[in-house]
């Protein structure tokens, strides 16, 4: 009874009951920061924008890829105040093209999120192996993975995204290509941080209890291991996905990323450096919606990190 408790989980059933009232007890001391409470309203709120982005522009009757010439003035400046705004176009028209701000902005979330999430998504597939394998294990692992992440970490992400765009065929999805190549250069930071928490959680008893009765080291890691460290991963990820919003801003405002007319905060806000004298308002709406979503996430992840902190009060 002994073993079988030691090998399939009676420790482990123990910490399990344990910790669900540990997330019980995190969404509390969440839920008492405002911060964080505000900050998961507003990325639920861009999320929802993103996904209703065709529901949401057609209320004022626009899309993101129609020109309203007809709207600019001899030198493509938007007529009216604040860059164009009216009843039928909320946040103004572009210069140039007279495109609808509000539509180019709330399908710009979905390529902006899209991408982000997509890109930590990988980044935490493989930084949480590569931690779990490298901390479990130890050894030659460890010292493989951990000289893979001093690479990867001097690496020039920018230089190298670039100079990829050059070779990469036209026909192949540009958001496809941002999140795989930002996803495959962006687990090292995961990888560090699971790595420490597994060398903490390996040293448990439950977990040298099942190892030295036997259980296969698959089923150590998957069931006493990772449901350990789940809440870490949580926070790293939440920290990680206004980092990868940022490279895809950044890409975009470069030229590099997201191939236009598709609708990208980062190109929208590069175009708009170019007119901040004549038409300021074009730079405030999609430069406030990337503001707030990149701190909606950190000020989340920041809530998730001191409800988890043991030296915090809340916790």
């Amino acid at each position: 009874m002994t073993v079988n408790n030691a090998v399939h989980g009676g420790p482990a059933g123990d910490e399990a009951a344990a910790g669900r009232g540990g997330a019980r007890r995190i969404v509390r001391a969440v839920l008492r920061d405002r911060w964080a409470v505000a900050g998961a309203v507003t990325i639920v709120g861009f999320v929802l924008a993103a996904l209703l982005a065709p529901a949401l522009s057609a209320i004022t009757g626009q899309d993101p890829y129609t020109y309203h010439l007809d709207l600019l003035d001899d030198s493509g400046v938007p007529r009216g105040f604040g860059g164009g705004i009216s009843a039928a176009h909320w946040f103004g028209v572009e210069p140039l093209t007279g495109r609808d701000l509000f539509a180019v902005v709330v399908h710009g979330a979905r390529t902006s999120l899209l991408v982000g999430l997509g890109a930590t998504a990988v980044s935490a597939c493989v930084g949480v192996l590569v931690g779990l394998v490298s901390g479990f294990l130890g050894g030659w692992p460890d010292r493989v993975a951990g000289r893979a992440v001093d690479v990867i970490l001097g690496f020039p992400l920018l230089v190298f995204i670039i100079a990829l765009t050059t070779i990469v065929p036209a026909g192949f999805p540009r958001p496809l290509f941002l999140i795989l190549i930002m996803g495959a250069f962006g687990w090292p930071g995961i990888a560090r941080v699971v790595r420490g928490q597994t060398l903490a959680v390996r040293e448990r008893a439950f977990v040298a209890a099942a190892t030295v009765m036997g259980a296969p080291r698959r089923h150590v890691i998957r069931s006493h291991v990772l449901p350990n460290i789940a809440a870490t991963v949580i926070v790293v990820t939440t920290i990680v996905v206004p980092g990868m919003i940022g490279i895809e801003a950044v890409l975009s405002f470069l030229g590099v990323g997201v191939a236009p007319p598709t609708p990208s905060w980062g190109r929208t806000i590069g175009d708009a450096v170019g007119w901040m004298q004549t038409s300021p308002m074009y730079l405030v709406f999609p430069g406030l919606a990337l503001f707030l979503v990149t701190f909606a996430f950190n000020a989340f992840g920041d809530g998730l990190r001191d409800a988890l902190d043991p030296r915090g009060g809340r916790a």
